[in-house]
């Protein structure tokens, strides 16, 4: 989130970084793509990453599952080195489908604490990179921040913008698929609790 020339300390559990011409404030979220990455070469329940959205959306829900992916600790907001893994809410019942969509939700939880981190809401999300490709992803983030999710026409903006900025050229992203939030307020929070409660086992 860009704060202009604001050279002020961050506020707790975010990060201030330089911008183009300015500040900025960011979070680091320290496992995302890369939980799934650990479903797939570290306990063999993927093919590829791209099976991770047919798995999660062939299921309703994660029947209670909740995934805190600290494989390395959590970073932003929590800043918590000693924080592990931890899968919770694993019943008879559970499939190789739930555990993917509770690794997918906690990507998307992740984001959400940095974002309640902030000192403002911002009125959109702008995604980019391979994740942005993953649909179920896109719209959980949009239904748990209550906030568009604009997913950039070019999944790698990134890089584009870094090269437009070496050789000083201005660019504005081009905006591919938009996801509106879906979800009731009432069923964000509880799942926003459940994740919450994970966390601090987590920490325990």
């Amino acid at each position: 989130m860009h704060t202009g020339e604001d050279a002020s300390p961050p506020p707790y559990g975010l990060l201030k970084t330089a911008a183009a011409d300015g500040y900025a404030l960011e979070g680091a979220v320290l496992v995302s793509g890369s939980a799934i990455q650990w479903l797939r070469d570290g306990l063999g329940v993927l093919v590829d990453a791209a099976e991770s959205e047919t798995l999660a959306t062939s299921v309703e829900s994660t029947d209670g599952v909740v995934f805190v992916p600290a494989l390395a600790g959590l970073g932003s907001p929590w800043w918590d080195a000693d924080a592990r893994g931890l899968v919770s809410g694993i019943t008879r019942g559970t499939t190789r489908a739930h555990l993917v969509r509770a690794a997918l939700e906690a990507i998307a939880h992740q984001v959400a604490d940095v974002i309640d981190a902030l000192p403002e809401r911002p009125g959109a999300l702008r995604a980019d990179g391979g994740a942005t490709a993953n649909g179920f992803l896109m719209q959980f983030q949009a239904d748990l921040l209550g906030i568009p999710v604009e997913v950039a026409a070019e999944s790698e903006t990134t890089a584009l913008g870094a090269a437009a900025l070496a050789v000083g050229v201005g660019s504005r992203v081009a905006v591919g698929a938009v996801y509106e939030p879906r979800r009731s307020r009432d069923e964000v929070a509880m799942l926003r609790a459940d994740w919450l409660k994970a966390v601090n086992r987590s920490r325990s």
